[in-house]
C-alpha cells in the first residue's frame, strides 16, 4: 500500500507538470500482484481528470480505452481483467502501464502479449507513457526488440523516478 501511495504522488507530479491541459489518463486494473493504483484513480476522477481503463478486445490487437468512474459497472475481458462495461471509448493522452520488468532505457516487460507496444505504435499523437512497478523489477536490459516502445518515465514503489526521453517538449 505504501509503494502505491509513493507512486501515486510521483504520477501526480508528472501529470501536473506535463503541460497537458486536459489530461485523459489510462490507468489499469491490478492483476497478479501489480501495484494497486485504484485510490489514485478515484482521486484523479474527483479532481476532474478523465480516467480510462485499457481493454484487450482480442489477442494480437491493440488495446482500446473505456472511460471509468467510481461505481462503474465492470465487465470481464481477456484473462478475466475488469473494465468499464458501459464506458465511452476515449483516447488517452497519458498512459500508465504496469511493468513486470524494466531497464534504464525505459523499456518495459509485461506479460508478453505486446498489447501496450502495439497500441502505443498506433496512437497519434503519442501519449505521455509512464511505467510503474516494484524497485526489484529493474533489469540491466530487457533486450528490446524492434517493436518495443520505451516509456517516457518509469516510477517505482521506492519513489525512484527514471526519465527516458522528453518527447513532449
Amino acid at each position: 500500500m505504501k509503494q502505491a501511495a509513493t507512486i501515486a504522488g510521483r504520477l501526480a507530479q508528472i501529470v501536473a507538470t506535463s503541460g497537458i491541459a486536459a489530461p485523459a489518463v489510462s490507468v489499469y486494473w491490478p492483476i497478479r500482484g501489480e501495484l494497486d493504483l485504484r485510490a489514485w484513480m478515484h482521486a484523479l476522477f474527483q479532481s476532474g481528470v478523465r480516467v480510462a481503463l485499457p481493454v484487450a478486445t482480442a489477442l494480437a490487437q491493440p488495446l482500446v480505452f473505456r472511460e471509468w468512474c467510481p461505481g462503474a459497472r465492470l465487465a470481464r475481458g481477456l484473462w478475466n481483467i475488469p473494465h468499464p462495461a458501459d464506458g465511452k471509448l476515449i483516447v488517452p493522452n497519458v498512459v500508465i502501464a504496469p511493468v513486470v520488468g524494466f531497464d534504464l532505457q525505459g523499456y518495459r516487460l509485461g506479460y508478453g502479449g505486446g498489447f501496450y507496444d502495439r497500441t502505443l505504435a498506433r496512437l497519434n499523437p503519442k501519449p505521455l507513457t509512464i511505467g510503474v512497478g516494484y524497485p526489484e523489477a529493474e533489469l540491466r536490459t530487457i533486450f528490446p526488440q524492434p517493436h518495443d516502445i520505451p516509456m517516457d518515465w518509469v516510477v517505482t514503489g521506492s519513489g525512484t523516478l527514471y526519465a527516458h526521453i522528453d518527447r513532449h517538449a
